[in-house]
């Protein structure tokens, strides 16, 4: 990857994004070293994985701001599996790179890639291609970091969840339809929305949804409290906060 490179990059990050961490899943090591210099020269902070268990292993424990995939990563058993893997987990921004043809770079971004940068090209171009993402994510994060009502407390940047006062563990598709039903209090939600605002595509089976809604009333239940998930019948379902 190292050669498919052109080093000329400067100052191409917002001064605004300067401080976000970045996620590199590569295993080329001099990749390492040319993304890591052109990153930090810009204010960001790196870490590294050379493998795909290592970059999802490094996905808790860094909890990055960004995501910058090689789709040839040791590990990565199929196109699409990894950023799969990595919606499945959270909802971090991915940046797929890669040789292949216009066929992959669209099953990656139906798979929930952010943005595909085909090699060769310049770190010029990646930085800037970075550079709009972070400004998205961040800017859409700047709006609130934390959300709370009668029943639930979720901050945003740690995604720390308490029910009822209590902290609650949730899977990422559970925190994922959550965040979504908070995000629209008292709004009727169809199967079809929530299928494509968790999972990424509405055409899915709606039990997907009666499912997890399940899970989360189930959560409130554990916690003591009534779940202010309501069913509304021929429509969908309705997040009513109750009274802080």
């Amino acid at each position: 990857m190292a050669g498919e490179l052109n080093e000329a990059a400067n100052e191409q990050i917002g001064v605004e994004r300067r401080g976000a961490r970045v996620l590199v899943i590569d295993g080329d090591p001099a990749a390492h070293e040319l993304l890591q210099r052109l990153l930090e020269g810009n204010g960001l902070e790196v870490v590294l994985a050379e493998t795909a268990i290592a970059g999802l292993r490094r996905l808790f424990e860094a909890r990055p701001d960004l995501v910058l995939l090689d789709i040839g990563v040791p590990g990565a058993d199929g196109q699409g599996v990894v950023v799969r893997r990595i919606r499945d987990l959270t909802d971090v921004p991915v940046i797929v790179t890669g040789r292949d043809d216009e066929e992959t770079a669209v099953t990656l971004l139906r798979a929930g890639a952010d943005d595909y940068v085909r090699k060769p090209f310049g770190l010029a171009e990646l930085a800037a291609r970075m550079d709009a993402v972070l400004r998205r994510t961040l800017r859409g994060r700047d709006k609130a970091t934390s959300y709370a009502d009668g029943a639930v407390d979720i901050h945003f940047p740690s995604l720390e969840v308490k029910i009822n006062g209590k902290p609650t563990d949730l899977t990422a598709l559970e925190l994922r339809m959550l965040m979504t039903f908070v995000e629209h209090p008292n709004q009727v939600l169809s199967a079809a929305q929530l299928l494509e605002r968790v999972w990424g595509d509405a055409s899915l089976p709606r039990d997907r949804v009666k499912l997890y809604v399940a899970y989360l009333r189930d959560k409130f239940r554990h916690a003591g409290t009534e779940s202010p998930i309501e069913t509304v019948r021929g429509f969908g379902y309705r997040y009513r906060p109750p009274s802080a």
